[in-house]
């Protein structure tokens, strides 16, 4: 089994497989619901977590549990307003759009998301000085999940619309581990010692 393959069958699908973050999941569980309930997508979602916690994960379960396409992309590879551009008029309505490490977004970038989230809208500038044109493109619906390490390098903005905690994920406990482990040795087949 390649390694990428082992990486996916180990993680949780559902939020009543996620270990930990009770707290957390219990939020996301009523949201979702509601969500569901409406057919709207789920508000925007950035909170601040450790490194290894699972983020991925997580934003991946809110896009299993509304029953929507899940796209995943890192802030470093948004470059330009076009790539992001891309990204938000490709989506399908209601999809989850992951961007890890939304903290390294240059600030003009950044921005780009604030008519998208609000208005479903994104305003593009087309052309150069006098000749240059705004071009509007309507964006279907969506949730964007916002995940970073880097706390503090989050605008303001960003972090009111966010509906995830603020403290962001907390460390696991050694039961939770544990239990993380056993799951993790039922699927592959062993005995969790």
């Amino acid at each position: 089994m390649a390694e990428d393959e082992l990486d996916r069958s180990l993680r949780p699908r559902r939020l009543d497989e996620f270990v930990g973050q009770r707290a957390l999941r219990e939020q996301l569980s009523v949201a979702i619901e509601a969500c569901t309930a409406r057919a709207e997508p789920l508000d925007t979602c950035s909170s601040p977590v450790r490194p290894g916690s699972r983020k991925t994960s997580l934003a991946q379960i809110v896009a299993a549990e509304l029953e929507v396409p899940f796209v995943q992309t890192a802030g470093p590879a948004l470059e330009r307003k076009g790539d992001i551009a891309a990204f938000l008029t490709a989506l399908e309505p209601r999809s989850v759009f992951f961007v890890d490490e939304i903290h390294r977004l240059a600030r003009t970038l950044e921005e780009t998301f604030y008519p998208a989230m609000e208005d479903l809208r994104l305003p593009i500038t087309v052309g150069q000085g006098a000749g240059a044109r705004v071009v509007t493109l309507d964006l279907p619906p969506f949730t964007l999940v916002g995940a970073t390490t880097r706390t503090g390098l989050l605008d303001d903005p960003r972090c009111a619309t966010a509906s995830a905690s603020r403290r962001g994920l907390e460390p696991y406990a050694v039961d939770e581990l544990a239990r993380i482990v056993r799951r993790s040795a039922q699927i592959l087949g062993r005995r969790a010692g």
